[in-house]
């Protein structure tokens, strides 16, 4: 898959991608990143990309036709046409079932916002889909646009050490959906704590009982709504119910 990423920071990117274990999925192209500069299309000795927004105001606005020609430039590129994703308080709240749809798909154009925003007849021609990563406000578009590239990539074949790792990921439906458990390595004694007995068992049923019990704790007392979503889509067994009844 393929994202072309619109940024006036395309420096950000590369230690980015070039650390952790996520940089296979780049250095194999299993996730190829192609980085444009809305300035290198710009018109003018200055390359002006942003300018006073119309009716006064603090900040200032990234223009539509830098954007637009970048965009083209980028699609032109890809030789077909491609979801046009924008960074935007006002978008999607990015979820892992969105993250799985983008990881089986053939890639996008990202639009890393600056400044004050964007002129909005750009975001109303040109962009498809506006994604959030919550109620915050950031200082541009990159770091959300890494963000997706980072839990897109991790889902791609091979990228893991452990094939099984994402799998039992918090959200993955694998999990039903529910937080992850806690975990705990060596020393067994650790400042005086130490590790809770059925993971050192060695009895498998046990220990998976134990997990799956806490992360119906975990999950119904940090966000109760995905309990709800579990229970409604009937996830959850007579021994769960009776799980987190103990715990309540």
């Amino acid at each position: 898959m393929r994202f072309d990423v619109l940024t006036l920071f395309p420096e950000l990117f590369a230690p980015f991608m070039a650390s952790g274990v996520t940089r296979r999925a780049y250095e194999s192209k299993q996730v190829e990143v192609v980085l444009w500069n809305p300035r290198d299309f710009a018109q003018g000795n200055y390359k002006r990309v942003d300018d006073r927004p119309f009716g006064g105001g603090p900040g200032m606005v990234m223009m539509a036709e830098p954007l637009s020609a970048c965009l083209d430039a980028a699609l032109a590129a890809r030789g077909s046409l491609a979801p046009v994703v924008l960074f935007s308080p006002i978008g999607e709240a990015l979820r892992h079932e969105a993250v799985e749809r983008w990881s089986a798909s053939e890639g996008a154009v990202l639009v890393c916002g600056r400044y004050e925003g964007i002129d909005q007849r750009f975001i109303d021609t040109r962009v498809t889909h506006q994604i959030s990563l919550g109620d915050f406000v950031l200082s541009g578009g990159e770091i959300p646009a890494m963000a997706l590239l980072d839990a897109v990539a991790r889902l791609q074949p091979g990228v893991l050490g452990d094939e099984a790792s994402h799998v039992q990921d918090s959200f993955n439906p694998s999990l039903d959906g529910l937080l992850d458990c806690p975990h705990y390595t060596r020393p067994e004694q650790w400042n005086g704590q130490g590790v809770p007995a059925p993971l050192l068992s060695g009895h498998h049923v046990q220990i998976e009982r134990w997990r799956r019990d806490q992360r119906l704790a975990i999950t119904a007392a940090r966000r109760p709504d995905l309990i709800d979503a579990a229970r409604a889509g009937g996830r959850l067994s007579k021994a769960d119910e009776a799980a987190l009844k103990k715990k309540l």
